[in-house]
């Protein structure tokens, strides 16, 4: 199961109550106070760690929240301080507030954190009390209530090179052949239906990340098909690889169906549009691929590369260019 959007609730813990309490030995006349301090509240922090590709691991629990401060106790005995709970997501994880709308942070790379739920502090003791007009203080102080907060978790896939193109282009067929990612493959559209990532070697120094977006159609970006639930993911993308079936099953027309894909993300996002762009035309097996692969490079009037995950053809030169 793919999450890549989840709703949780976290809760600081509270922190522990202050002790009242009067130091009592044999031979100590006027002990005075000694109740000690409450401890803090655990924090909730949500980590980026590596090992995790979604979030489906937090879709079954919505409530996280830490352990509260311990009591304080006699003999100045402070409270033990909470625990903190740790939620692990993936690299590329977007942390919102729920109700306020804000970013609190977008975990980007292994390592980072974030605060999103603080502990309580502890309540003082009838020790802090104690003055030279109040020498048996009776006054204490109850724990504050942790940080509360509802949370929107949202994934957007890091990868360097992002697959995009209509259904049926091809995609997962050349994210198997170029990496070791094993993505369903069939001759119907909609066949992948979450983001699949592949890493490719070069050599022992140099490798990418290749993600194959999948569900993009006319009308995406206002939520046509399944391309607004993952056009976001390839906003992280440092390269697009734009695949055209070179003579589509449909009957349509290869040159309209890059255009429309180009339209898409110049709707959703001009930024994204603007990203460097290699176009590759696929599937050079199949009869008439030679003569569509020419028209569609005159009419753009820019370099195209040709492929066929079949047979191999191009694949050693775009994994070069990329």
């Amino acid at each position: 199961m793919f999450v890549d959007r989840v709703t949780i609730f976290v809760k600081g813990g509270d922190g522990g109550n202050g002790c009242v309490s009067f130091r009592r030995e044999k031979y100590v006349p006027r002990g005075g106070p000694d109740g000690g301090d409450g401890g803090a509240g655990g924090n909730v922090i949500i980590r980026a760690a590596d090992g995790f590709t979604n979030l489906a691991h937090l879709s079954h629990q919505r409530h996280w929240k830490a352990t509260r401060g311990g009591h304080g106790q006699g003999s100045t005995c402070f409270g033990r301080g909470g625990t903190d709970t740790i939620i692990d997501v993936p690299p590329g994880t977007l942390v919102r507030d729920r109700d306020r709308g804000h970013v609190l942070r977008d975990l980007k790379n292994a390592g980072d954190f974030v605060i999103v739920g603080h502990g309580g502090r502890g309540g003082h003791g009838n020790t802090h009390f104690k003055s030279s007009t109040n020498r048996a203080p009776r006054q204490h102080e109850e724990g504050l209530p942790g940080e509360e907060r509802w949370l929107v978790l949202e994934l957007k896939v890091i990868a360097d090179i992002g697959l995009i193109g209509l259904p049926n282009a091809g995609k997962s067929t050349l994210l198997s052949r170029i990496s070791r990612a094993h993505p369903e493959i069939a001759d119907y559209p909609f066949t992948t239906k979450y983001p699949n990532l592949g890493t490719v070697v070069i050599d022992a120094d140099k490798s990418f990340v290749v993600a194959d977006i999948p569900g993009l159609i006319e009308g995406a970006h206002a939520g046509h098909g399944l391309g607004h639930e993952f056009l976001r993911h390839v906003e992280r993308t440092r390269i697009l690889v734009h695949l055209v079936e070179a003579v589509p099953i449909d009957g349509s027309d290869p040159l309209q169906n890059y255009r429309t894909i180009r339209q898409e993300l110049e709707k959703y996002s001009p930024a994204l549009a603007d990203r460097p762009e290699l176009l590759v035309i696929s599937k050079m097996d199949v009869t008439g691929a030679a003569e569509a692969r020419d028209r569609i490079a005159g009419e753009l009037n820019r370099d195209v590369l040709a492929i066929s995950a079949v047979t191999g053809r191009g694949i050693p030169q775009l994994i070069r260019r990329l």
